[in-house]
């Protein structure tokens, strides 16, 4: 009889699935389906199969926990650095403004919102309430780009691709701050000096120590690239026939630099590789280099992203699901349906976007591969009660958000472009004058 061992099978379907993704998009582009449902579904197809391929539980495996961790933080920096890479906007509070709502009114709200519901509906212990709410509360970067900005050089102005994008960028690394809170909070009866030591060092110091770690990372990575004079930079037009440039290796490596450095400083990483793609963004503005080194991340990112895809249909596949009830699928429904579009809108009510703009936004918050790292490393670093069920909300949460976000986004993007809505009111479809200076 013939025989196969299941991890070539893996190397087959992993293999078939890259091939297919570019074609896949095109064709899925006009459905109602996304390169995320069919590639989650396809996962969990074959991996209810009796092939005698692996379980992926984090929930019931220590070990599959510590792999999702890896694998999932390396796809979102590499998703960080790919949207950092994106913006053209220079760093301005008038650029920036419609930003700094979402992240300082509507991420708070939707950590409060889901850890109360987890407490008070789920019967969560406090930590692992706020370890829910932590990990669901970002928009993801990586299930994001239906959403996000053109590549590097994209002159259109789109006010409402921006503030997902920048969100998006931004508030995995401000969202960790909770993370390091509930990890802080387990055996922790109540309120103590240690909320004190959060507050400084997990709040303010990490958070600091990754935008600078990133200004500084950035900042060198662009000199490193035009000012250094050798064959990294070649013509800020390109490279010229016959040579080549060496963009993977340098993004790649400035991609780890950042990251690793952050960490070594105690920031967050996370925020320090976002902010190092931008401050290289803003140099140079008109090369080329920005928009081959941008696909070269995407293209490593879309990688990691097919196995992330199939993984977590296999986790779907090997149950972790089991343990959700109806008070824990309403948690996942309230958040995608109620509870960012509210504060989301709240966040956005001064907003110079007209309403249905806001109303985008306010809905297209993707929950995604981002939450799954927040879990695994909650997991990997305290003993939380009742993971089980933290397992089984999150990851329904992520699946109907692929599910809904999926099937709307691009119909809601559509919708907004088509009449104007996506900038905002009293403004063109141009770049704001200080980057219509640059570009």
């Amino acid at each position: 009889m013939f025989e196969f061992e299941p991890r070539m099978f893996l190397f087959v379907l992993f293999g078939m699935g890259l091939m297919a993704t570019s074609l896949a998009e095109r064709w899925l582009a006009d459905r109602w389906l996304s390169l995320p449902i069919a590639y989650v579904l396809l996962g969990y197809g074959i991996f209810s199969l009796p092939l005698g391929l692996p379980n992926i539980n984090p929930a019931a495996d220590g070990f599959d926990a510590t792999v999702l961790e890896y694998a999932s933080e390396f796809i979102v920096i590499a998703s960080l650095m790919g949207a950092g890479l994106a913006l053209d906007r220079p760093v301005s509070w008038s650029n920036w403004r419609q930003v700094w709502p979402l992240l300082v009114i509507a991420m708070p709200l939707c950590i409060a919102a889901v850890a109360a519901l987890g407490w008070g509906l789920l019967g969560l212990p406090v930590a692992t309430a706020l370890l829910l709410g932590a990990a669901l509360a970002p928009t993801d970067p990586v299930l994001a780009s239906s959403v996000s900005v053109g590549p590097p050089g994209d002159k259109r102005r789109h006010d409402v691709r921006f503030s997902l994008t920048t969100e998006a960028g931004l508030n995995d690394g401000l969202a960790f701050p909770f993370v390091y809170l509930a990890i802080g909070a387990v055996g922790v009866a109540g309120i103590g000096t240690w909320t004190a030591e959060w507050f400084a060092v997990d709040l303010v110091w990490r958070v600091a120590a990754g935008v600078v770690a990133g200004l500084i990372t950035g900042r060198l990575a662009a000199w490193y690239i035009f000012e250094r004079g050798g064959d990294a930079a070649l013509d800020a037009d390109g490279p010229r026939k016959g040579e080549h440039t060496a963009e993977g290796l340098i993004v790649l490596g400035s991609l780890l630099f950042s990251y690793g450095f952050a960490e070594m400083v105690q920031g967050y990483g996370f925020l320090a590789v976002f902010v190092a793609a931008v401050t290289a963004r803003q140099y140079e503005s008109r090369s080329r280099y920005h928009r081959m080194s941008h696909h070269f991340i995407e293209q490593v990112e879309k990688i990691v992203l097919v196995a992330m895809l199939f993984a977590f249909g296999a986790m779907l596949a090997s149950g972790v699901l089991a343990q959700l009830t109806l008070a824990g699928a309403l948690i996942g429904v309230l958040l995608v349906f109620a509870i960012r579009p509210l504060s989301g809108l709240l966040a956005e009510w001064r907003s110079p976007l007209p309403m249905p703009g806001k109303l985008a936004v306010a809905f297209l918050g993707v929950r995604g591969l981002g939450s799954i790292y927040y879990l695994a490393y909650g997991q990997n670093s305290a003993d939380f009660g009742q993971l089980g069920t933290v397992w089984s909300v999150a990851s329904f949460t992520i699946l109907l958000s692929i599910l809904v976000h999926g099937v709307s986004a691009n119909r809601v993007m559509r919708f907004v472009e088509s009449r104007g809505h996506h900038i905002h009111e009293g403004e063109d479809d141009r770049l704001p004058p200080a980057d219509a200076a640059k570009a």
